[in-house]
């Protein structure tokens, strides 16, 4: 089992009002529940998500954590946008998924994967659905590192 550290800079996010939303923000998902919460008219936004990988007796990789979803071979991590109203609850709109069978396949032995994404789509709404390559690139960093 080795540690893997996901690192999500998001740019060019949407505005804290964007199409019908206001009090916008965006998010990891833990589990069922928001987390790292950033409002979406910031200049950037970066996420650090720590997931273990594992190395099954077929020889394939598999990712394990709070944040990890979807099944053995189709694991993913969502970024949740919603609104967030002073005094309010969170309330998700939608979800952008990112793949982990996307990461390069050194991330397996463990360290440090960093994305670049913008955050908007071609509408001007938050970024949503499957986000796949050529949209996202990930690269190794190697020994895992914050920053």
């Amino acid at each position: 089992m080795a540690r893997l550290t996901l690192q999500i800079r998001g740019h060019e996010l949407p505005g804290g009002s964007c199409g019908e939303y206001r009090h916008v923000h965006v998010g990891t998902q833990r589990g069922k529940d928001p987390d790292q919460l950033v409002q979406a008219d910031a200049p950037e936004a970066v996420f650090r998500i720590t997931v273990e990988t594992i190395t099954g007796t077929d020889g394939t990789t598999d990712f394990k954590g709070p944040h990890v979803q979807g099944r053995r071979g189709a694991r993913f991590i969502y970024l949740t946008w919603g609104e967030l109203p002073p005094d309010g609850d969170f309330a998700m709109f939608r979800r952008a998924k990112f793949f982990l069978d996307d990461l390069p396949p050194e991330a397996a032995a463990g360290g440090t994967v960093r994305t670049d994404v913008g955050l908007t789509d071609d509408r001007g709404l938050p970024l949503c659905a499957a986000i796949r390559p050529p949209r996202i690139t990930w690269r190794f960093s190697g020994a895992d590192e914050r920053g």
